[in-house]
């Protein structure tokens, strides 16, 4: 059986005030966090992520999706629901949703434990907990933890 050769992924941390973003690619499954797209009221900043998915090139997009404990969607599912139908339509790529669930937690404390240590210098911003959790959320899709797939974009619409 031939190989599948390595492709690029972006993920995405979906907030309401900013949108963590990380890259990764399937070969090495590691996941690196890219500045934060934020959310004005208007909706996300599309140029910024258009920025991203045009430098990145990928090949899939992942989104993170608020599960709760006990694995319900939580509050914010919807909103997440819409913004991945707009993505995927926006860039004609397939997306898919990973259980975010904790991501932001393990993302600040990873931040600060690094600063603790001199690992890293500058204070931890709200932005880079996002695109840490946006890099947990692709190292999760990496493992193999998927919640949903969407083999192709829905029409403009969404579902009816």
């Amino acid at each position: 059986m031939p190989e599948r050769p390595a492709q690029i992924v972006l993920a995405f941390d979906f907030g309401l005030r900013r949108i963590g973003i990380a890259v990764g690619d399937t070969l090495t499954r590691t996941a690196a966090p890219r500045p934060a797209a934020l959310v004005h009221a208007s909706g996300p900043d599309w140029a910024a992520i258009a920025r991203e998915v045009s430098t990145a090139q990928p090949q899939r997009l992942i989104v993170g999706l608020p599960l709760d404990a006990d694995g319900r969607p939580g509050a914010l599912a919807p909103a997440v629901r819409d913004f991945s139908r707009t993505l995927g339509t926006r860039f004609g790529l397939p997306v898919e949703h990973v259980d975010e669930w904790g991501s932001s937690l393990e993302a600040g404390a990873a931040l600060k434990q690094r600063r603790a240590s001199g690992a890293r210098t500058r204070r931890v911003q709200r932005a880079d907990i996002d695109s840490a959790a946006a890099a947990i959320i692709l190292e999760r899709y990496f493992a193999g933890e998927r919640t949903e797939r969407t083999d192709r974009p829905e029409p403009a619409g969404g579902r009816t």
